[in-house]
């Protein structure tokens, strides 16, 4: 038998368009019913199948919850499992990425914490036109290698988010 596909696990129809804080929702109630405490009096292979659902269902929630993650797994549902690691032929966006890599590297030597602050809301915004392209274009066929190359700019933005993020923290110690 097959996992089920991470979006049945939460009763939802797969769409890359989530309300976050209703997955959260049914995630901590999922989590409640299936947590293998409750089973600690059960049988081994009952405790076996609580501890294999509850990985399942942290599993799925991890996936869904990240959007570049939800968009690659909604790529793979709809077709073959995709590269980790691909030469990306996207020029226009590697020179944009150039970009943001000199402007983070700036904002670094001059610890500028409040241009980091701005920096981090043009990520944002990038990020979420993004989203809405690849909502538009995920289910189909013909969009496909379009759907892939968003979905390598929202990695490639969720990494650079992070490194933010992590400048942040240390600009504010």
């Amino acid at each position: 038998m097959g996992s089920p596909c991470h979006f049945a696990l939460f009763d939802l129809q797969p769409s890359f368009r989530l309300d976050l804080d209703q997955l959260a929702v049914r995630y901590r109630e999922l989590a409640r019913a299936i947590h293998p405490d409750r089973f600690a009096d059960a049988s081994e292979r009952e405790q076996r199948l609580a501890l294999e659902q509850s990985a399942s269902l942290n599993q799925a929630y991890s996936t869904l919850k990240s959007a570049p993650q939800r968009a690659r797994y909604l790529l793979t549902l709809r077709g073959p499992e995709l590269p980790l690691e691909v030469t990306v032929q996207d020029p226009e966006f590697l020179l944009q990425q150039m970009q943001w890599r000199e402007e983070l590297e700036d904002l670094q030597d001059s610890a500028d914490l409040a241009g980091v602050a701005v920096f981090k809301r043009r990520l944002k915004s990038a990020e979420q036109v993004l989203g809405d392209e690849f909502a538009e274009c995920w289910d189909e066929p013909a969009q496909r290698e379009q759907a892939e190359r968003l979905m390598r700019r929202m990695q490639f933005l969720d990494k650079l988010s992070h490194e933010v993020r992590q400048l942040e923290e240390r600009l504010d110690d």
